[in-house]
């Protein structure tokens, strides 16, 4: 079942899987051919383990290049508006002193196909993701967590 929701991108999120899907089309699926081409001329593949994993990863890359076309399908970029700094919505740079432990974070509000935790982009439909949005500066908020409860003050957004 496909899931036709409009899919709402910050410019860098829609700019990195355009180029993914452009790496795996142009780059991929001929490292991967030739791989391929090669494990088959070691001779009988039916016990050709290079030739099987060729096949995997193939199969992976191409599943990968099919999800990537349908969220590009749905994909909307996300406009900037007049109040984007006064309220926290998709795209917002947020920054939270984080009540319970004192220490201060930054968080970049994206969709589920941007997140990168490394990066500091959460999820609009993570629990602080979920929490944060329609808030502004000065707003205090608890969200619930796997690791309990934490309180966070809104301190900036941009």
């Amino acid at each position: 079942m496909e899931n036709n929701e409009e899919l709402l991108l910050t410019k860098d999120g829609l700019e990195k899987l355009e180029n993914e899907l452009h790496h795996l089309r142009t780059v991929k699926r001929k490292e991967i051919a030739a791989r391929i081409k090669e494990a088959i001329s070691y001779g009988d593949i039916t016990d050709n383990s290079e030739y099987e994993d060729a096949k995997n990863e193939q199969a992976f890359i191409e599943g990968r290049i099919i999800t990537l076309e349908k969220l590009l399908r749905r994909a909307r970029l996300l406009e900037k508006s007049d109040n984007d700094d006064l309220y926290i919505s998709l795209g917002s740079v947020v920054k939270l002193k984080d009540k319970n432990a004192g220490n201060n974070l930054q968080y970049t509000i994206v969709s589920t196909a941007e997140t990168d935790p490394s990066e500091k982009k959460i999820s609009n439909e993570s629990p602080v993701g979920k929490a944060l949005i329609g808030l502004s500066v000065g707003d205090e908020v608890e969200v619930k967590v796997p690791a309990g409860t934490v309180k966070y003050i809104i301190e900036e957004i941009n």
